[in-house]
């Protein structure tokens, strides 16, 4: 068994509080940079607007079972998933049902744990001739509530989209905060993976000033990669479309095919950096 099949998913949460900063269009085209240089790679859209199943090519009139069912009627995660008409790239969706989650599972026992324990099982189903995922990127709410702090329970590491604006260090304060309370209480190995400057725009000396107090307070936790604003990249969703399929020699596509690369070479860095058992 080759080390790619050995090691277990990595699970990234791709989170933000804030809305309108580049959130689902980096998940979705995250995940589509990381399968077209041959990551197996499964999106889970945990949000209620379901834009990353949109932004994907799933109708909403297609979605029959969704994360819900996961959530909870603790369907397998294996029995909601489907194809995206990316190779390599699988997408378990979102509806509207999500919006009632926090009510129906009230104070149920380790409601935090759902997703978790779903990839848990999704995991063992691989060892079984189920397909083996090398990363699953979960496509948070723009909200912390209990939908994202299942998404961080389950996750390895959170992946933070900042755009370059004047509140992103402000708006930041908050997400930085839960991810402490989910580590102190939930999930102890939880780590901030990175931070991605999304929308950035060269004209803008506001953008060159959000990038320089961001690196300034966090450093090499930011990425190299900046996305920039871009209008194809707006205007795949459109489609059912990543950018990177519907013009992949837009800036943006590019941008994103170079934060894919970025983000295995530091996952490498990682593994190599953690000592053999």
């Amino acid at each position: 068994m080759s080390d790619v099949q050995a090691r277990p998913p990595r699970v990234l949460a791709i989170a933000n509080q804030k809305g309108g900063v580049g959130k689902t269009t980096t998940a979705i085209n995250l995940g589509t940079g990381l399968a077209a240089v041959g990551e197996r790679v499964l999106l889970i859209d945990i949000d209620p607007q379901g834009n990353a199943s949109t932004g994907l090519g799933l109708p909403r009139s297609a979605r029959s079972s969704s994360i819900y069912d996961v959530l909870i009627s603790e369907a397998p995660l294996s029995a909601v998933t489907v194809s995206s008409t990316v190779p390599g790239l699988d997408l378990v969706p979102a509806d509207a049902d999500l919006s009632g989650v926090e009510i129906e599972l009230g104070t149920q026992p380790r409601r935090s744990f759902r997703l978790r324990n779903a990839i848990a099982g999704l995991s063992s189903a691989s060892g079984q001739g189920g397909p083996a995922y090398t990363y699953i990127l979960i496509d948070c709410p723009p909200s912390l509530n209990l939908l994202t702090v299942n998404a961080m329970t389950a996750a390895d590491a959170v992946l933070v989209p900042l755009q370059c604006e004047f509140f992103a260090l402000e708006g930041l304060t908050q997400l930085l905060r839960t991810v402490e309370l989910v580590r102190g209480s939930l999930n102890p190995k939880l780590e901030i993976q990175g931070l991605v400057l999304t929308m950035y725009d060269r004209r803008n000396s506001l953008s060159s000033q959000v990038e320089q107090d961001v690196r300034a307070h966090f450093g090499e936790k930011v990425y190299k990669t900046v996305i920039p604003r871009n209008v194809r990249v707006s205007e795949a969703p459109s489609f059912g479309k990543p950018a990177l399929v519907y013009d992949i020699n837009c800036t943006g596509s590019q941008a994103y095919m170079r934060l894919a690369s970025e983000l295995i070479g530091r996952e490498r860095d990682r593994r190599a950096a953690v000592p053999a058992a």
